[in-house]
């Protein structure tokens, strides 16, 4: 059975807005357009990563065998995976490294009965996909809160070369959220980017910023950053992620640590703000980190983990 691209929409979670191209490729957004146009203006590194496909899933529940899409990768960075799931476990994986630019992916899935599928794109490319087929009927899959992420490279998802590990796509198989991911390789506070999602109003709020500008002196980015998220969402729910341990500068842990503190103190001038402490969130050794600054594989398995008994303790 052929989904058309109305119907793919329906099951493909992630995105604030969808654009079906001439050539009859879908394509995501998680950023409104005039968050794009600052991007492209701001930064060139910010403008790629903009609109890849961060933590955007196809889910449905099937008995079907097989699926198989058509696909094209318009920009790439590390080389990360497809990957289908099957009531919770992996069942195939598609590495990039391994595929052409254009080309179609078909997922053989293991077992039989109903069961809830999720198809997870590469978090560090730009895919396009078109021609949905699956050899069975289908239910889309609800979700549960609607959540706005926000964050930098380990938000985005590098680190683990891998789209399903994460450390959202980690957490979130646990938490069920409705979660539209703004993290975008090495982003800072930066209030610019805050700008209204017209028709899109997230019930909860993540930020996991600063690994990226923990030498500044002033804190008035960060101050600003907060007042303009507070103004424009109110007294929605927000949780503060302070950054990881890092230990690609050892000499620089020090001011790390003060920059976190300086961090927690503005974000609690806020009542809907709640603080993670992330030096907790994984631990200070290199075996969890693929460059002493992103978690890997174990390390996102780890922090999520630590993330999610921390979102219970908070009640966030």
């Amino acid at each position: 059975m052929l989904i058309s691209n109305t119907d793919l929409k329906k099951i493909y979670h992630g995105a604030y807005f969808f654009k079906e191209r001439e050539d009859g490729y879908l394509q995501a957004f998680q950023y409104g357009e005039e968050q794009m146009k600052y991007f492209a203006g701001a930064f060139e590194m910010w403008a790629e990563r903009c609109d890849a496909s961060t933590a955007k899933t196809i889910e449905l529940k099937t008995s079907a065998t097989k699926i198989s899409f058509d696909y094209k990768i318009i920009w790439k960075s590390s080389e990360d995976t497809f990957e289908l799931w099957a009531d919770g476990l992996a069942n195939q994986i598609f590495y990039i490294k391994d595929l052409e630019e254009t080309g179609t992916i078909t997922f053989n899935i293991e077992g039989s009965g109903l069961r809830r599928i999720m198809i997870y794109l590469p978090v560090d490319a730009t895919v396009l996909i078109k021609n949905f087929e699956i050899d069975a009927d289908y239910e889309p899959v609800s979700r549960g809160t609607k959540v706005l992420w926000l964050g930098d490279s380990i938000t985005q998802g590098y680190g683990p070369l891998r789209s399903a590990h994460t450390y959202v796509s980690n957490a979130n198989r646990v938490l069920g959220y409705d979660i539209i991911n703004q993290g975008i390789g090495g982003y800072i506070y930066d209030k610019k980017s805050l700008l209204p999602m017209d028709g899109y109003k997230p019930e909860k709020i993540i930020v996991a910023l600063g690994t990226n500008q923990y030498g500044t002196e002033s804190m008035t980015d960060i101050e600003e950053y907060y007042e303009t998220l507070i103004n424009l969402y109110g007294d929605t729910p927000v949780l503060c992620i302070t950054p990881l341990w890092r230990g690609d500068n050892m000499e620089g842990v020090p001011t790390l640590i003060k920059f976190c503190e300086r961090v927690k103190e503005i974000a609690s001038r806020y009542p809907n703000v709640k603080i993670v402490d992330g030096f907790k969130m994984v631990p200070h050794l290199p075996e969890y980190f693929l460059d002493n600054l992103h978690p890997n594989t174990l390390g996102t398995e780890v922090y999520a983990s630590n993330l999610i008994k921390e979102i219970e303790k908070l009640g966030f």
